[in-house]
């Protein structure tokens, strides 16, 4: 799907959404600049309804607006990397355990398209959106193991996940070459809650072992770029 353009005007949902995708698919880098006029430009709005989608995502934690210096897409320090990895190691093994015993058969073929998407992506070389779909199918977990709570706060850090990714992810190819996904599914086929929550374990920590934890610069995509299909 094409950027808007000023032949129709986008809501702030529109904008939010568009320019959300672009950060986890990771079109829009972290430390990118977000210029309003442009903004503006691209989806035919007033200034009024960008800051509205800006503040909007800088609430979300994807956006950090200075003043005087506009929005950027939020560049997580290696501090902020080790911690929302060890908060996701904290809150998803038990996560998983909940949906391995309360999964049913809508909820697996559910989870199973969510694979079958990711695989999709890989093979048309679209990682960044194979990335976002990775992070979709742990949210959809939560949602399985009904813990609305858990799963707001997973939001969350899968969007700072993300960030980290982008920013520290040292072999892009080692997402193809996981299993973990598939593993996961087959507990919860089984509603095996003790392997569940040993599988989420580990793949978390192979996730982790895969970051490169070292400074890194800044993309320099083009908005307009970013925001093409």
């Amino acid at each position: 799907m094409p950027a808007t353009t000023k032949s129709k005007t986008a809501t702030v949902e529109e904008i939010v959404t568009q320019l959300t995708a672009a950060v986890h698919e990771h079109r829009l880098q972290p430390g990118a600049k977000l210029r309003e006029d442009e903004v503006c430009d691209i989806f035919g709005v007033s200034r009024t309804l960008v800051r509205q989608a800006l503040r909007s995502m800088e609430f979300e934690g994807l956006l950090t607006i200075e003043k005087n210096k506009g929005a950027f897409v939020s560049k997580p320090t290696l501090k902020e990397a080790r911690e929302v990895f060890q908060a996701r190691a904290l809150l998803e093994p038990s996560t998983a355990r909940a949906a391995a015993e309360r999964a049913s058969a809508a909820d697996i073929e559910l989870l199973e398209r969510h694979i079958a998407e990711e695989h999709a992506a890989l093979d048309q070389d679209k990682a960044g959106l194979a990335l976002k779909l990775s992070g979709d199918f742990h949210l959809v977990i939560a949602r399985i193991a009904d813990q609305q709570t858990i799963e707001q706060f997973l939001r969350q850090l899968v969007s700072r996940s993300s960030l980290v990714i982008a920013l520290y992810w040292r072999r892009r190819n080692a997402l193809c070459e996981s299993n973990a996904h598939h593993a996961l599914v087959d507990a919860f086929k089984k509603q095996d809650g003790d392997n569940a929550e040993e599988l989420m374990k580990g793949h978390l920590l192979d996730i982790f072992s895969q970051l490169d934890l070292r400074e890194r610069q800044d993309g320099g995509t083009s908005l307009r770029d970013a925001l093409k299909r």
